[in-house]
C-alpha cells in the first residue's frame, strides 16, 4: 500500500501563527469583503447574483481541472438543460448544481457545513451515490511529468476520522482565536490534503471556501469565488499547497489565499456595480419605451437569466405564454435583447450583461 509522506496535522495546526504580514493581509481582505457584502445588498433580487456568478465560478473552477467550455455553450446548456450539451458544459452545470445544493442545505441547517452536505455536493457534482474514499491507491501526480508529488491518507477509516475532525473545526463557534479567513485557508489546505473523494476534490474544496464565508457571516450569499484568481496563479497554488506539507511553514500559503480574497472581492465588487448600473439603465429604458409591459419581476428575469426563455418569463411573472412571448419580442425589437433560435425554441440574450462576463470581470 502507498505510504503517505505527510502527516495530516491536528486542527488548528501546531505552530501556526498570524504573523505581522498575515495580520496586514487580513485587514485588507476584510475591508474588501465588507465592501462586497454591502454592495451586493444593493441588487434588489439576490438570486440574480447567486445564479449568474455561480455559473461563472463553475466555469472558472472547472477550468483549473482542464474542463473547458465557452460562455455561449455554458449559457445555452443552462437555458436548455433538456438539450444535448458537451461533456464539459454538463460538468460545469453540475458544479453549479452542487454549489446551489450546498448553500440551500446550509440555510436549512442554520449555517452548518457538515460532512453529509459535502458528500451530497460530491454526489451532485459527479452524478454518483458514492462517498469518501474507502480503498487505497490514490496519489496526486504532476500533470506535465506524471511524477507522484503527494500521497494522501490511504486507509478509508483514516479518511473518515480526518474528515470528522475537519467537520468539527469548521463548525466550532467561539472556541478558536484564529481569524475566520485564516481558518478558511487552513480548512481548504486540510481538505485538499485529506483528498477524501476519488475525484472532484479541487472543485469541492473551492465550494467549501465560499460556503465557509457565508457560514461566518462575512458574506450573506455565496458570491466570492477564488477560482479565477487560482486559474491565473495555478502554479503558485499547487506549489504552496505542497510547500506547507514539505516545510510546515504556513505563512506563504495564508498570504496567497488572503491576496486571492482581497483581489477577488475587488473584482467582484466592480462587476456587481456594473450589473447594478446596467439594471438601472434597462429599468429606465423599459419604463420609458415599453411602459405597458414594465415590471420589476420582468427586469429581474432579464438579469437572472442572461439567456432567457418564454417559459421562464411565463413562470416567474405568472403570465400566459402569448403574453410572455409578446414581452420578449417587444424588448428584442427595442434592442434590449437579441432573439435567437435553437431547434424549435426561441431564446433571448441580454447581450450587454453577457459581455460583462465575457470581458473577464470575474
Amino acid at each position: 500500500m502507498l505510504k503517505p509522506a505527510y502527516a495530516i496535522p491536528d486542527l488548528p495546526p501546531p505552530g501556526l501563527e498570524e504573523t505581522p504580514a498575515v495580520l496586514r493581509a487580513l485587514a485588507k481582505a476584510h475591508r474588501h469583503l465588507a465592501e462586497l457584502k454591502g454592495r451586493a445588498a444593493s441588487i434588489p433580487n439576490q438570486g440574480i447574483l447567486i445564479d449568474t456568478l455561480a455559473l461563472q465560478e463553475a466555469k472558472a473552477s472547472s477550468e483549473i481541472e482542464n474542463i473547458v467550455t465557452t460562455q455561449d455553450e455554458l449559457f445555452q446548456a443552462n437555458a436548455f438543460p433538456e438539450n444535448p450539451a458537451s461533456p464539459a458544459a454538463k460538468e460545469v452545470a453540475r458544479y453549479r448544481d452542487a454549489l446551489r445544493h450546498g448553500f440551500m442545505e446550509q440555510q436549512r441547517l442554520g449555517g452548518l457545513l457538515t460532512n453529509n452536505m459535502i458528500i451530497a455536493m460530491f454526489q451532485a457534482l459527479k452524478r454518483t451515490e458514492g462517498g469518501f474514499r474507502s480503498t487505497p491507491g490514490t496519489a496526486l501526480l504532476n500533470e506535465q511529468t506524471g511524477e507522484r508529488i503527494y500521497i494522501p491518507p490511504q486507509d478509508g477509516e483514516d479518511v473518515k476520522a480526518y474528515m470528522a475532525a475537519l467537520e468539527s473545526f469548521i463548525n466550532e463557534d467561539g472556541r478558536s482565536e484564529l481569524d475566520p479567513l485564516v481558518k478558511m485557508a487552513i480548512i481548504h489546505h486540510q481538505f485538499e490534503s485529506i483528498h477524501p473523494f476519488p475525484d472532484g476534490n479541487g472543485r469541492l474544496g473551492r465550494i467549501i471556501n465560499v460556503l465557509y464565508l457565508t457560514r461566518t457571516s462575512l458574506l450573506d450569499i455565496p458570491i466570492l469565488y477564488l477560482s479565477r484568481f487560482i486559474t491565473a496563479q495555478k502554479g503558485d497554488y499547487y506549489r504552496l499547497l505542497q510547500s506547507v506539507r514539505d516545510t510546515g511553514n504556513w505563512e506563504p500559503w495564508l498570504l496567497y489565499m488572503l491576496q486571492g480574497i482581497a483581489e477577488t472581492a475587488q473584482v467582484t465588487l466592480m462587476l456587481i456595480e456594473q450589473i447594478r448600473v446596467l439594471m438601472a439603465e434597462y429599468k429606465q429604458r423599459i419604463r420609458d419605451d415599453h411602459s405597458k409591459i414594465y415590471s420589476q419581476d420582468l427586469l429581474n428575469n432579464l438579469f437572472r437569466h442572461p439567456y432567457t426563455r418564454i417559459d421562464y418569463v411565463q413562470d416567474e411573472l405568472g403570465v400566459s405564454r402569448p403574453t410572455a412571448t409578446k414581452y420578449l419580442d417587444e424588448l428584442a425589437q427595442g434592442g434590449l435583447l437579441n432573439k435567437h433560435r435553437i431547434g424549435r425554441n426561441n431564446y433571448y440574450i441580454n447581450q450587454r450583461l453577457v459581455a460583462l462576463f465575457v470581458e473577464g470581470a470575474v
